[in-house]
C-alpha cells in the first residue's frame, strides 16, 4: 500500500502533465529584460511561451532554480523560476494566478493569430515622414549606424540604412527600443517594442 506521502508525489506529476498539456506553447519573438537573484538587468528575447512557462534568449542563463523576474514587452511583468538550460538561454516556469493565466493566455492568442496573419506591423497605424529624419540604430553589442526615417507610425518605422541587421535583431533606434522584422530594398523595416504616442515618437526617433 502507497504511503500519503508516495500518493502526494503522483498527484503532483499528474497535475503537472495536465498543465503541461493545457498550456500549449506558442512561437513567439518578443523582446524584454530580466533580473536574476543578484539584482543585475540582463536584455532578453522570449522565443516561445505559454501561460506557464516561457524559453528566453539571453547572455547569461542564470541557475537552475534561480528565481527571474522579467519585464516583456506587450506582456508586462512575469515571475518565476529557471527549470532548465536551452541553446543561448534558458526555461522558466511562471508563477502566477488563474487570472494572470487566463489573461496570458489571451495575449498569446492575440499575437500567435498576429503572427499566422502575416502582420508585423499594425497597419491600422497611420504614417507619416518626420520633420527631421537623421538618426542613428545601435546594435547590441554597440556598434553604431546612421540612418533615415523614412516613415514612421506609432507600432513601426522604416529606415533608409547601408547596413541590415538580421531580421530578429533588438536595436536602439534613437532612444526607442525596436527590433527588425524586413528587409527592404532601401534598408529596413522595425518594429517598436509596444505601440507609442506620436508626440514621444517625434522626441525619441530621431537625432
Amino acid at each position: 500500500m502507497r504511503s500519503a506521502q508516495a500518493n502526494a508525489r503522483v498527484a503532483n506529476i499528474a497535475a503537472r502533465k495536465q498543465d503541461r498539456r493545457r498550456h500549449q506553447r506558442v512561437g513567439v519573438s518578443l523582446l524584454g529584460r530580466f533580473m536574476l537573484e543578484n539584482r543585475r538587468e540582463y536584455p532578453c528575447q522570449v522565443s516561445d511561451m505559454s501561460p506557464g512557462g516561457a524559453a528566453l534568449i539571453a547572455p547569461v542563463t542564470g541557475e537552475v532554480g534561480e528565481r527571474v523576474i522579467a519585464y516583456i514587452d506587450h506582456l508586462g511583468r512575469i515571475e518565476g523560476k529557471i527549470v532548465r538550460h536551452i541553446e543561448g538561454g534558458f526555461a522558466m516556469t511562471l508563477n502566477a494566478t488563474a487570472r494572470k493565466r487566463d489573461k496570458l493566455a489571451s495575449q498569446l492568442t492575440w499575437l500567435a493569430n498576429r503572427h499566422e496573419l502575416n502582420l508585423p506591423e499594425d497597419r491600422r497605424h497611420d504614417r507619416f515622414t518626420p520633420d527631421s529624419s537623421a538618426s542613428r540604430i545601435i546594435l547590441p553589442d554597440g556598434r553604431e549606424y546612421p540612418c533615415r526615417v523614412v516613415d514612421v507610425s506609432m507600432s513601426g518605422a522604416a529606415l533608409a540604412i547601408e547596413v541590415k541587421p538580421a531580421i530578429g535583431t533588438a536595436i536602439s533606434l534613437g532612444k526607442m527600443r525596436a527590433r527588425v522584422i524586413r528587409h527592404t530594398e532601401d534598408g529596413v523595416a522595425v518594429e517598436f517594442g509596444a505601440v507609442q504616442n506620436i508626440n514621444v515618437l517625434k522626441n525619441q526617433i530621431t537625432i
